[in-house]
């Protein structure tokens, strides 16, 4: 019980600014808006049938990489400012402060996605409701796992934070581009594809666009589902870890 009260104190510091602010809620799906709205058009009008139902789920995935992967800023600005020192001397849990701030994050991006869904049905995505909430399932699952260890660098970052920009932003690209969010890679030449094949966002694509479509026997599906687990595992593990020895330690 005491484990639940600390996850939903610390859920509850964190969510109370958003919930203060909904627009910035909005704000923050500017760019993939842009994205749907403005690249989906244009390859929904050179392609044409069944667009959407490939592009939506890549669009969603790359939101679940910018969001999660960005979620250590917040706890860098109190590591810095000194409120995250003042909260590792208090009773909290240590893994509830973790698991606390997850479910904030995991909430926020649940809410951007259904939103992105909505918008889409309007432009011709066609809904299939198991296969969409099956969807938003495993990204949860995957964005735990990038949220997770987006805490831990933030830790690893301080004082200074740079070390959390220069990783962030060398990672974000390549792990989206080299996923075929926007662009199929089966197009492109064999090493793009070779290193594809090593990129485990693109194995996440794979499975979102599977399950968007309905087709919930399809292959891609499971390893999807296996990586996320993983990614998942692994961040909580090592973000539960890094948590309990605090942030004196993790200078």
């Amino acid at each position: 019980m005491k484990f639940l009260r600390d996850t939903m104190t610390v859920f509850s510091r964190e969510a109370t600014p958003a919930l203060r602010d909904p627009v910035s809620l909005v704000f923050a799906m500017g760019q993939p808006l842009l994205f749907l709205l403005l690249f989906g058009s244009l390859l929904d009008t050179s392609t044409g049938t069944g667009t959407w139902q490939w592009f939506v789920p890549g669009i969603l995935v790359m939101m679940c990489l910018v969001g999660p992967m960005g979620a250590g800023h917040s706890l860098l600005v109190e590591l810095t400012g000194g409120s995250m020192e003042r909260m590792m001397v208090t009773p909290l849990n240590r893994t509830a402060m973790l698991v606390g701030r997850n479910l904030k994050e995991t909430i926020t991006l649940v809410v951007q996605a259904v939103l992105i869904v909505a918008v889409a049905m309007t432009l011709g995505f066609r809904l299939y409701p198991g296969g969409v909430l099956a969807g938003l399932l495993m990204l949860t699952v995957f964005g735990v796992g990038l949220s997770s260890l987006s805490f831990v660098l933030a830790l690893r970052s301080q004082p200074s934070g740079a070390l959390f920009w220069v990783v962030t932003q060398t990672l974000m690209f390549p792990l989206t581009l080299l996923s075929g969010v926007l662009l199929p890679l089966e197009q492109g030449p064999a090493w793009l594809r070779a290193v594809g094949a090593v990129n485990p966002v693109s194995y996440i694509v794979d499975a979102q666009r599977a399950l968007f479509a309905g087709r919930f026997d399809d292959t891609s599906v499971l390893h999807g589902g296996l990586v996320a687990v993983a990614v998942a595992l692994i961040g909580l593990v090592v973000g539960t870890r890094s948590m309990r020895r605090g942030v004196t330690t993790g200078a």
